[in-house]
Formats: structure tokens, sequence, C-alpha cells
């Protein structure tokens, strides 16, 4: 996941893709509520996916396609992060999984979009600051650690789902 180039950056994301589509279809065969129960402290799978939407809305749509506004209703940032005003946090939301699925493969098509796309000097350039409240900060980023960013959140939480779903297994057992 440290690609150096637009080709390397094209084939983690379908690597991401593939092992996601893995991960959903085991999330499947779960009981639904399962799926908005949180597992050691942290965040149920429903929220893992609303979190990854987030994520791409600020460094995709907000950092380098510079939307200022880019979230929708179900995004969810990390806990930590203060209210801003315009970015949605609605921690009681139990939307199903084809709800936030069908928003996570909106999300996912534009990050496809945005790596088809790259070039050798797209990917060395620095995305124009965005006006306005939001997530990430207004000013200049590397469109490469913007990417880097996601390609991280997206393998990172994979394994975080993948931890959960065997407990939620063991659970449903």
């Amino acid at each position: 996941m440290r690609p150096a180039d637009p080709a390397g950056f094209g084939e983690a994301w379908d690597i991401l893709e593939r092992l996601w589509d893995q991960t959903v279809e085991r999330a499947r065969r779960l009981p639904p509520e399962l799926l908005h129960e949180p597992v050691g402290g942290e965040g149920s799978f429903t929220e893992t996916l609303r979190h990854l939407v987030f994520a791409t809305d600020a460094w995709i749509r907000r950092a380098i396609l510079g939307d200022p506004s880019p979230w929708d209703p179900l995004d969810l940032p990390w806990d930590e992060m203060p209210d801003t005003p315009g970015v949605p946090r609605d921690c009681a939301a139990r939307p199903n999984l084809d709800v936030v699925l069908e928003l996570r493969r909106d999300r996912m098509s534009t990050v496809c979009q945005v790596i088809g796309a790259l070039t050798g000097a797209s990917l060395a350039s620095h995305t124009e600051p965005v006006q306005g409240p939001g997530w990430p900060q207004p000013r200049s980023y590397p469109v490469r650690e913007c990417l880097l960013c996601i390609l991280n959140e997206e393998w990172e939480h994979r394994l975080y789902a993948e931890r959960d779903l065997k407990a939620l297994e063991a659970r449903s057992a």
C-alpha cells in the first residue's frame, strides 16, 4: 500500500476493492442487527463503513476535487474530531447495510475515477485550498499524500472489520 506511480495506485485500489468485497460478503452472512454492534469498545461494522465514506469525502471529494461541502448525512468522522460546522456526526443513525453500501459504492467509484485519471504530474501536484469549514483544514495538500491517506484508511479499517467480524461470528454461533 505504498505505490510509487499512477499504475501502482491503480493496483493498490484494485486489491482493496477485492478485499473489501470479501469482507462485505462475510458481513452479509451475519444477522443484520449484529452489524450495528460495537466490538471491543470501538465502532460497529456499519460505523466503520460510514467512517470510510467520511474519509473519502474529506480527502478525495473535498481536498482533491475541491468540493467545500462533500458530506452525506451518514458520514461519520472519527470520535475525537471536534464538532465542525457543516460536517455531520449522527452517531445514533442505524442505516441498514444496503444503504451504507450504496453510499460506499458511490465513494469508491469516485476514488477509482480519480486514480484512473492520475498522471505522474497530477500525482506529484498539490491540491488547491478549499475555503470554508470542514475537514481537512483549508490549505494545500500533496495529492500523493491525500491518496495514501485513503489507501491507509481502507487497509487498516478492513483489518479492524475482519477482526470485529470474527468476534461477531462467535457471538452469533
